[in-house]
C-alpha cells in the first residue's frame, strides 16, 4: 500500500502533476508537517480513533512528500528513510535486537549519546531542535543538562528559583526587561514541572482546554448579555462554573 502513496506523490510532483505540489520545497512544507503532528496529538487527546487514522495518514503523506523532494535532488528516497529509522531502532535497543541482556530507556539514552559523539557534537545540547514548542524545548534542554549533573537534587531548587525570577519580573523597569524576566520565570516553571515528572506542554494544554471549557460555559450561562457584564459579574459566573465542575453530581 505504501508504494501506491509513493507513486501518487511522484505523479503529483511530475511534469503533468499538480502545480501547487510541484512548487513546494522542504521549507514550504515544514509548517504543514508540524501542523499535522499537532492534529495527530489532538485526535489522541480527544480519543477519536477514526480521526486519528485520518491524521496519521496526513502525517505519513508529509514524510512521503519530503522524501520525494529529497529523491528529486538525489539525496535519499523513502526507502532510505525507512532503512535509517529501522537501523536506529535496532541500534538503540541492543537488549532486544542484540546480545545485551539489560537495557531499557537508560540504554537508549546511552546509545543516543554515543551517536551524538560520533557525529562530532560539541555540546550535550546539540540536536535539540530549535523549532520545537518552547516549553518542550526548555524541558529537553534541562534534561540534557541534568544528565551531566547540572541540576537541582530535588524540586525545592526550582521552586525557590521561581520566587527569585518572580521578584526579578516585579523589579524590571522596561518592557524588554519584563519580557526577559518572564521568560526566565517560565523556564524555571518548566524545571519545577520536570522535577515533579509533569510534562509542561501537556499540563499547559490541559489548563488551556479547561479555561476554554469554563469560558464557553460562562458565555452560555450569560447569553447575549455576557460582553456587557461587569468584571465582578463575570468573576461570579466563573466561580459558579468552576463550582459546578468540582461539585459531586446529585444521586
Amino acid at each position: 500500500m505504501i508504494e501506491r502513496l509513493i507513486s501518487i506523490m511522484a505523479r503529483l510532483r511530475g511534469p503533468d502533476g499538480c502545480e501547487w505540489d510541484r512548487e513546494q520545497t522542504f521549507a514550504t512544507i515544514a509548517p504543514y508537517t508540524i501542523e499535522e503532528a499537532y492534529e495527530v496529538a489532538d485526535a489522541i487527546a480527544r480519543d477519536d480513533l477514526a480521526e486519528l487514522k485520518d491524521e496519521l495518514g496526513d502525517l505519513l503523506l508529509q514524510v512521503v512528500f519530503h522524501a520525494r523532494i529529497a529523491e528529486e535532488q538525489g539525496a535519499f528516497a523513502f526507502t532510505d528513510v525507512v532503512a535509517a529509522i529501522s537501523d536506529k531502532m535496532e541500534r538503540r535497543h541492543p537488549h532486544i535486537f542484540g546480545d545485551e541482556k539489560e537495557g531499557g530507556h537508560h540504554r537508549w539514552e546511552e546509545v543516543k549519546a554515543q551517536e551524538r559523539a560520533a557525529r562530532g557534537a560539541d555540546s550535550m545540547l546539540d540536536g535539540v531542535a530549535v523549532a520545537l514548542p518552547a516549553l518542550l524545548r526548555a524541558e529537553k534542554l534541562q534534561k540534557r543538562a541534568a544528565r551531566v549533573g547540572f541540576d537541582w537534587p530535588d524540586a525545592a531548587g526550582p521552586r525557590a528559583k521561581i520566587d527569585e525570577e518572580l521578584a526579578e519580573v516585579e523589579a524590571a523597569t522596561t518592557p524588554a526587561e519584563v519580557a526577559d524576566e518572564i521568560g526566565d520565570l517560565l523556564f524555571a516553571t518548566v524545571n519545577w514541572a520536570r522535577h515533579h515528572d509533569v510534562d509542561p506542554e501537556a499540563a499547559l494544554r490541559t489548563a488551556t482546554a479547561k479555561f476554554e471549557r469554563r469560558f464557553r460555559a460562562m458565555e452560555d450561562a450569560a447569553g447575549v448579555a455576557f460582553a456587557e457584564m461587569t468584571l465582578d459579574e463575570k468573576e461570579a459566573l466563573w466561580a459558579g462554573v468552576k463550582a459546578s465542575e468540582t461539585s459531586p453530581s446529585p444521586a
